[in-house]
């Protein structure tokens, strides 16, 4: 048996790799400290999990779901939408759909809009998925360079234009996984209006919309005006909540883009748990103070990680928002050699920038998602192995 071309393009998932390699070393006695994986290690937060043992002791729930999700969490989807980010008039039956998580939605809307030939525009360094799903697709990746120098922004502009006339999706995350950067209103703006005018899908992938730090709180796409004209926005409650495992989020924005989505998922998953939906209805009632006790962990461990850097000679800012610290390798090192470095000389696991794309060589990222100790832990290990920027 033979495995479809297809593959043939398509490296090894990042993470898979990442959790082998972690694997074998546990295996043999290593004290792994895995700073390689954005998976919170905090409870799911204490009402989501009450609400799930009500809700799953309901012989209502354990029937189908409905495809788009169950009303009352699309209706409560529009409500955080617009508590959260100001965003009205949101129609539940057209312009929302349950998804498990964002990874499988990010990959479905690809079947829905991109066929042999067509051009995706993706961020580089960016999300894994991204480029493996328009190959998947059929599509050609067109990466656009994430650079420090421009805040790890996109230059529109540097799009030739045979390939803005070819391109059906256009790819964001802000803020960005991997590197942590955030994009003002008025780049929204821009990208609103730059697919408006060759009538590209805006896709806003918001997975870490409440993940923000020293009082920012990330926006949302569709806050532009217009936006509803092109884009559509991916959230997951997977980062917010704590509930990586409980496969749950919604896509929402604009109903052409959310109808393409659903005749996909129609035809390849049955939805959502109905329980899972109601305990996620649970989440999105999460008060502000809860959801700010959850960030001060996560910056706390980001102030000593970038800390620790700095005392090794790293120059850097600390990132406002993401569960991520991404951070030029020493001199002289590629980013797959910095990693190993880190691996065989201290056991601390990070993913080597290229792993992101290939604009991301020349970086690695830190996941803030091991207790604070841990964190100190590396810092300490690699002190004492001698590792230092200059």
């Amino acid at each position: 048996m033979q495995f479809a071309k297809r593959l043939e393009k398509i490296p090894p998932y990042l993470f898979a790799s990442i959790e082998r390699k972690r694997c074998e070393l546990v295996a043999q006695g290593v004290d792994v400290i895995n700073l390689g994986v954005g998976d919170p290690d905090q409870p799911t937060l204490a009402p989501v999990v009450a609400a799930m043992h009500t809700a799953i002791a309901d012989p209502a729930n354990h029937t189908y779901p409905p495809y788009q999700g169950i009303p009352a969490f699309r209706q409560a989807a529009v409500q955080w939408m617009e508590r959260r980010f100001g965003v009205t008039g949101l129609n539940p039956d057209t312009q929302v759909i349950s998804s498990i998580g964002s990874k499988e939605a990010i990959h479905n809307i690809f079947l829905a809009f991109v066929e042999n030939g067509d051009f995706v525009l993706i961020p580089d360094p960016g999300y894994p998925v991204y480029r493996s799903s328009t190959i998947f697709a059929g599509g050609e990746p067109y990466p656009m360079p994430l650079l420090a120098k421009r805040h790890f922004l996109p230059d529109l502009s540097a799009i030739p234009e045979t390939i803005a006339q070819q391109a059906k999706l256009l790819w964001v995350n802000y803020p960005s996984n991997p590197t942590g950067a955030v994009a003002p209103l008025d780049f929204f703006a821009e990208l609103v209006e730059y697919c408006r005018h060759y009538e590209i899908l805006l896709c806003h992938d918001h997975a870490y919309a409440e993940i923000g730090y020293d009082g920012y709180k990330p926006p949302s796409i569709l806050q532009i005006p217009g936006a509803l004209d092109v884009a559509i926005e991916f959230h997951s409650l997977s980062k917010s909540y704590n509930m990586t495992g409980w496969r749950i989020g919604f896509v929402v924005g604009n109903a052409h883009g959310v109808q393409g989505l659903a005749q996909v998922k129609s035809n390849v998953d049955s939805g959502v748990f109905k329980a899972v939906q109601r305990a996620a209805i649970a989440g999105f009632t999460t008060p502000e103070t809860e959801l700010q006790k959850l960030t001060a962990i996560y910056q706390q461990r980001r102030d000593t990680i970038v800390e620790g850097l700095r005392s090794l000679g790293w120059q850097m800012a600390a990132p406002k928002a993401t569960l991520y610290v991404w951070t030029p390798v020493p001199p002289g090192y590629t980013s797959l050699e910095f990693a190993t470095l880190l691996l065989e000389k201290c056991g601390i696991i990070v993913p080597p920038g290229n792993g992101y794309g290939s604009s991301g060589e020349g970086f690695f990222r830190i996941a803030l998602t091991v207790s604070n100790d841990r964190m100190k832990a590396a810092i300490q290990r690699m002190a004492e192995a001698g590792i230092r920027y200059c």
